[in-house]
């Protein structure tokens, strides 16, 4: 367990499922001992959740897609159950639910998304960014309605935002306004830790209560 961590090799697994790959794909593209060790659990683990009638959090997803991929006539049915298919947080979608997408979506192409490429948080855990930057591709009657009126901060914040993500390698290009007025400058606090950052946030926060 100290060499093979058990969260890491979990981790490779559900990385595995998001894309898609099952034990047997997953052993073909073996290219090191580890990646080995992990083939070899991945194997076994499916075969106790099967035997147990179980599935994991990411079997959702892969057997849904495994189901509708292999029988027409489910793929068919459920496409035809949902009219109006409606996506949050688009950005951060992985491979399996992309495709879920395109096949839920396939009958109707009534599909509305809602994401942003610059909030795109969480590779680590399988999202594919292209998914929202190749929307208008993949669906080309799609019509894009950028949402740049910001209701919660000031110009100030917004421009310091623009110039940060400006820099974004893969993006759609959009420019933050406000109609809360300038603001404050921008100030960059730094704090040694977690809990210093809080007790600083918590100071300021009583101290604006005091000046009323």
């Amino acid at each position: 367990p100290k060499r093979f961590v058990p969260r890491g090799i979990h981790s490779q697994i559900s990385n595995a499922k998001n894309q898609l790959i099952g034990p047997d794909e997953y052993a073909s593209r073996v290219a090191s001992f580890y990646d080995q060790t992990v083939a070899d659990v991945y194997n076994l683990y499916q075969r106790r959740l099967f035997a147990s009638n179980a599935v994991d959090f990411d079997d959702m997803l892969m057997l849904t897609v495994d189901v509708l991929q292999r029988f027409p006539e489910a793929r068919e049915k459920w496409a035809k159950a949902f009219r109006y298919v409606l996506v949050d947080e688009y950005q951060d979608t992985n491979h399996a639910q992309y495709v879920l997408l395109q096949l839920l979506a396939d009958v109707s192409k009534n599909i509305m998304a809602v994401g942003d490429p610059d909030q795109s948080v969480y590779g680590f855990r399988g999202a594919d960014i292209r998914n929202i930057l190749e929307f208008e591709k993949d669906f080309p009657n799609s019509k894009v309605i950028p949402l740049e009126q910001n209701y919660r901060s000031t110009n100030a914040i917004l421009q310091a935002a623009n110039q940060v993500i400006s820099h974004n390698r893969e993006r759609k290009e959009k420019n933050l306004w406000s109609e809360l007025g300038e603001g404050e400058p921008v100030r960059v606090v730094e704090t040694e830790d977690e809990h210093s950052e809080a007790r600083f946030v918590a100071a300021e926060i009583a101290a604006r209560i005091e000046e009323g």
